[in-house]
């Protein structure tokens, strides 16, 4: 029996749900949101939702009671005061739910995991690991993940091939340091740099492109939703199923004590180990200045 909570009920909360639901992916599903009206929407339309597939979540509400036997909750409280394109827009709101949200999370009982979305994400997973007291394995954000599904998107554009066969990471914060390690980036086995050249300003285009993403989207639609949902939901997959797979996400830095996006294997315990890369100088630096820029906003 497998069971998933999912805190924050905005466009990603939403989607998640729906993800979840028609997938078949979970067996319990707990909704919770400060807004009670919403969730009860959310819950008749997922009800409906499922009355055309031959699946069946048992759908529970508003209770943080429900949660104390589940095996991940997702973290995907958000604020409204997005300015720009910067997700430290958002901090002082989201870090303000996270310190009323996290003690009522572990006042249920909860000794799963949490998938944290919230954005800034790598400062509000290190908030949610020092909030819960959690191990540093249970606590993990989705980091560079959709990062990295839109780097393997872009690069796959510019080579006129699927993005699927694009292998490597977009590593540090979820936000503007962000960068691509491009000593990482493949084409099928082989590297990005010795299967086509490609000058530092297309690398740079490219980059752009990768961060800005999001920003792109959102400006157009008010929101971002889908990318991130089917993320969260192949993340959950791989936890519930064990599959041990490799994801780029905001993991715990024991030398720094926060979270920053790095590949590492994940499974039914949270993360298991973190992989091993061999970073150019250059990339080296980049990966030191993300670090630095999430510590000044976590200890802001």
């Amino acid at each position: 029996m497998s069971k998933v909570g999912i805190i924050g009920l905005g466009h990603v909360g939403s989607d998640i749900a729906y993800t979840l639901c028609t997938k078949c992916q979970v067996d319990e599903l707990v909704l919770i949101d400060k807004n009670k009206e919403k969730v009860i929407a959310e819950y008749l339309e997922l009800t409906d939702s499922m009355m055309m597939t031959e699946v069946k979540t048992t759908i529970l509400l508003h209770e943080y009671s429900y949660l104390n036997d589940a095996d991940i909750i997702v973290i995907s409280v958000g604020s409204q005061s997005i300015d720009n394109e910067d997700r430290v827009s958002e901090l002082s709101d989201n870090a303000r739910s996270i310190r009323q949200v996290v003690p009522k999370v572990i006042a249920s009982g909860f000794k799963g995991i949490f998938l944290v979305i919230t954005n800034p994400c790598d400062v509000i997973t290190t908030l949610v690991h020092r909030e819960s007291g959690f191990p540093a394995h249970r606590v993990i954000g989705t980091g560079t993940s959709l990062d990295t599904i839109r780097m393997k998107r872009v690069v796959g554009e510019k080579l006129g091939i699927s993005g699927q066969s694009i292998g490597g990471y977009v590593l540090g914060e979820h936000g503007e340091s962000q960068f691509v390690a491009w000593s990482s980036v493949t084409v099928g086995t082989q590297k990005l740099l010795e299967f086509t050249k490609l000058s530092e300003e297309e690398l740079e285009e490219m980059k752009e492109a990768t961060r800005l993403g999001g920003w792109e989207i959102h400006q157009r639609k008010s929101w971002t939703s889908f990318g991130i949902a089917s993320t969260v939901s192949r993340l959950i997959q791989s936890i519930l199923k064990d599959e041990k797979r490799i994801y780029p996400l905001s993991i715990y830095h024991e030398v720094e004590n926060i979270h920053i996006g790095y590949p590492a294997f994940i499974g039914k315990k949270g993360i298991i180990k973190s992989l091993s890369l061999d970073l150019t100088s250059k990339e080296t630096v980049l990966f030191e200045q993300s670090i630095a820029k999430v510590k000044k906003y976590v200890n802001h």
